[in-house]
């Protein structure tokens, strides 16, 4: 971890000093503050809040909502909802791991991008569709994808 790593994980540590049932807000503020928990971080929020590192990593692992590794400047959702997969997300989705090479749910070397398959954007008339942070993009083929994975 870095000073400014410390410093940002002691002020949220600070913040929830003597509350109880504080360690999901916890763990959600220093996670805001530094883009994800890595092992150090989350020992050292054991150390100082006495929780053990077990119980720590039982909630971040638990919860989707927290990540271990660092992810992307850019969040590509790939919707393989109904509709979507009815006009071939599949394809699209391989054109994205391919141009970024990089797997489903993962990231960039870079850090430029991470990428995950979702459910269903709810943009079902405009299948298939994926969001690149909060920007929609519908009807995709495989070419408009190279194009949209390129402005970025």
């Amino acid at each position: 971890m870095t000073d400014n790593d410390l410093a940002k994980t002691d002020e949220v540590l600070e913040q929830y000093k003597d509350r109880a049932g504080n360690l999901i807000p916890i763990l959600q503020n220093i996670q805001t503050k530094l883009g994800y928990l890595s092992k150090e971080t989350i020992k050292y929020i054991s150390t100082k809040t006495k929780i053990p590192v077990s119980e720590i990593y039982g909630v971040v692992t638990f919860y989707t909502q927290f990540r271990l590794q660092p992810i992307g400047k850019n969040i590509i959702r790939i919707c393989h909802g109904t509709a979507c997969h009815v006009a071939n997300a599949s394809k699209i989705a391989d054109t994205i791991f391919e141009e970024l090479n990089v797997k489903p749910g993962g990231t960039t070397e870079d850090l430029k991008f991470s990428v995950e398959v979702v459910a269903c954007l709810g943009c079902c008339s405009l299948a298939p569709v994926m969001m690149i942070n909060d920007k929609v993009y519908g009807r995709l083929t495989s070419e408009k994808v190279k194009k949209i994975l390129a402005e970025y």
